[in-house]
Order: structure tokens, then sequence, then C-alpha cells
């Protein structure tokens, strides 16, 4: 695909995103709720009084938060902008607001307005920690993607199309389900 030629200037190609995610996450997410499926279907199936009732609402609580820590997280960068989808909020941050990116406890990313975004998708080893410390061997891990991020920043912090605005959106597509299945429960079993 490419950008629309402007008169005067050359095409330049546009590529799709790239994008960063943890595969244990999504094999640990999968596993996670398969047995959620196996208990909490048994329990609505075959449970008996109210335990089908307090399955449903427990599996609408938790199906969304396993989705949440597991499948959801991921890092999408091109060009023009890095977009941070964490747990509960999708972040858009153009590379001219980007201050750094680094890699301590967790991956961070600063903005030139001092706001800090933890970069769930790109967990940081005590191996890949202590490489970055010593600054020795071969970037490995999330210190070697964290290199390519910052190339892209270095590289899109002047381009024109890469300036504008943080945006931080929230996931109601997770949070409603899991505070309304949590509802549920708490009422069910209050109510017992």
């Amino acid at each position: 695909m490419t950008r629309p030629e402007q008169p005067g200037t050359p095409s330049q190609p546009t590529y799709a995103d790239r994008v960063y995610r943890s595969p244990l996450a999504v094999v640990g997410g999968v596993l996670v709720l398969g047995i959620a499926a196996w208990m909490g279907g048994d329990a609505v199936v075959r449970g008996e009084g109210r335990t089908p009732w307090v399955a449903a609402a427990a599996l609408l609580m938790v199906v969304p938060l396993v989705v949440a820590f597991s499948f959801r997280p991921a890092v999408y960068a091109n060009d023009d902008r890095l977009r941070i989808r964490n747990p509960f909020r999708t972040i858009v941050l153009p590379w001219a607001a980007v201050e750094s990116l680094r890699a301590q406890y967790t991956t961070e990313v600063l903005t030139e307005g001092g706001a800090k975004y933890q970069l769930w998708a790109l967990p940081v080893s005590m191996r890949d920690r202590k490489r970055s410390l010593r600054g020795s061997g071969e970037a490995v891990g999330s210190v070697a993607t964290l290199g390519e991020l910052r190339n892209l920043a270095e590289a899109g912090a002047t381009r024109p199309s890469a300036k504008g605005e943080p945006s931080v959106r929230w996931a109601y597509e997770i949070v409603v389900p899991a505070v309304v299945g949590l509802v549920a429960l708490v009422v069910l079993l209050v109510t017992g």
C-alpha cells in the first residue's frame, strides 16, 4: 500500500504496523480459558440450585480479565505512531510526542508532557535487565525490541505526519463485562 502522491513529492511506501506481544502470555491465556470453560461449563450444565448462576457470573467476570491480561496486551508501531494496547487502556502516541523508551523493571515510554506509560506486551526479563545495565553483549528480548522502537521514534520524530497529541481510550469492552460479572457474583453470593 502506498501513500497518495502529493504534487512535487515522490510517493513513499507505507508498511503495516509492526506488532509486538508476548507469545507466552497468549499460550497461558489459552490454557486458563480452557480450564475456565471446562470447570465453569461443567458447573453451568450439571450444577444444581444456584450453582449454574454463580458459575455463569464467575465466568462473565473471569473471561474478560483473562483476555485483558493475556491476549489484549500488544504494541503496534509504524512510521508515524506507537499504539500501546494494555489490559484496560489503549494509548496512541505520535512519535513526536515520545521523549524516551526504557526498560528497567518494566518497559516504559515517556512523553514530552511528562506522562509515563507501561508496555505490558514487552516484559523485561532479569537477563535483559542485567545486559542492559552492563551494556555488554548483543541485545536480546525486550531490549532488542526497544532498540527497534527507539529507531522508529528517532526517524519519526521530525516527520510532519508523526505530530499530534497523545490519546488514551479505556477498553470498555473488557471493563463492562468484568464489572457486570463481579456485581452479579456478589449479589448471588450475598443473597445466597
